[in-house]
């Protein structure tokens, strides 16, 4: 057994007993988009919501906790995430429809919300169909597409803080702005109550199918990526900053800008997540000198450097 097995099994033999899974040295790449990283110190994928507060109430003191959900927007460092990661689940993941209101998870795919409100004539949340991920983390960074956003069809949420108490949330106490919130970051979102208005499912189908056409003919889909990478600044688009400073197809190692719409970076399949961060700091750093604009990241960025690493 090597040492860090053997660290990550005492990690666990440390923590709360739960209704859920706990795995010791787990991969994170094989649950990422970027398909890159290293292992998860424990990876705990709670039962549900009562599990996870009761773990976050529990455990010591000094274990870090990082959250994630499909792994489609976050990038894990080559060396691992410390402590314990939590993977949100099928337990997180229920979609009621209730009129023009929607109670979901937050372990709830963006895609499948939109569909469940199409199928029950809710209009207004056509967009999360064009937003990869899961509720959870849109509601973490007011996520948003082909012109609407979180902000405006959230109408409250549950969070749970690091202590495991749980937290009724208004869309205010959120405070949204672009792609940020000003929860808490120890904070875990659980649920989200969403408000769309009636429409007609016909019409509802065909806006989800222009959002899906215009994906398919402006992003990179079908190649191991993480979607936007930096935000928009202000009055600019990141993709137009980074092509005028001649970034489109760049390449580090197994990590590219892609060429199809140059705010995607992709791994090629031989990418470390040392190549696709030290790829996104040179694009930064070119649109720099170019611009005299720091981009700032959208995707998140996580765990810790392999010795070595340049990132």
């Amino acid at each position: 057994m090597n040492s860090a097995v053997a660290h990550s099994e005492h990690l666990i033999e440390r923590l709360p007993e739960v209704r859920g899974r706990l795995s010791a040295g787990a991969s994170l790449a094989k649950v990422t988009w970027f398909g890159v990283g290293g292992p998860a110190e424990v990876l705990f994928k709670p039962a549900d919501a009562d599990d996870l507060a009761h773990f976050l109430k529990h455990k010591p003191a000094d274990v870090p906790v990082t959250v994630i959900g499909v792994g489609s927007n976050v990038l894990v460092r080559d060396g691992g995430v410390p402590g314990v990661v939590v993977r949100l689940g099928r337990g997180f993941a229920s979609i009621l429809v209730n009129k023009a209101d929607v109670i979901v998870g937050a372990g709830a795919l963006d895609g499948n919300v939109a569909l469940a409100a199409m199928q029950a004539d809710v209009s207004g949340l056509e967009f999360l169909s064009g937003v990869p991920g899961t509720i959870g983390g849109a509601l973490r960074m007011n996520a948003g597409a082909y012109g609407a956003e979180m902000k405006d069809i959230v109408i409250g949420a549950v969070a749970l803080d690091g202590d495991g108490n749980r937290h009724e949330l208004s869309a205010e106490d959120l405070g949204f702005s672009y792609r940020k919130s000003t929860v808490p970051a120890d904070w875990v979102f659980v649920e989200a109550h969403l408000r769309g208005f009636a429409g007609q499912v016909e019409d509802i189908r065909a806006r989800m199918d222009d959002i899906r056409l215009a994906r398919e003919d402006s992003q990179p889909l079908r190649t191991s990526t993480g979607g936007s990478t930096f935000k928009n600044p202000e009055d600019h688009k990141a993709w137009q900053l980074i092509d005028e400073a001649g970034c489109r197809g760049l390449r580090i190692g197994g990590a590219q800008v892609s060429e199809k719409h140059c705010n995607f970076l992709i791994n090629h399949g031989t990418a470390t997540a040392s190549d696709i961060e030290n790829l996104g700091e040179e694009v930064r750093k070119r649109v720099k000198a170019t611009s005299g604009i720091d981009l700032t990241w959208e995707i998140r960025r996580i765990g810790v450097n392999v010795e070595g690493d340049g990132a």
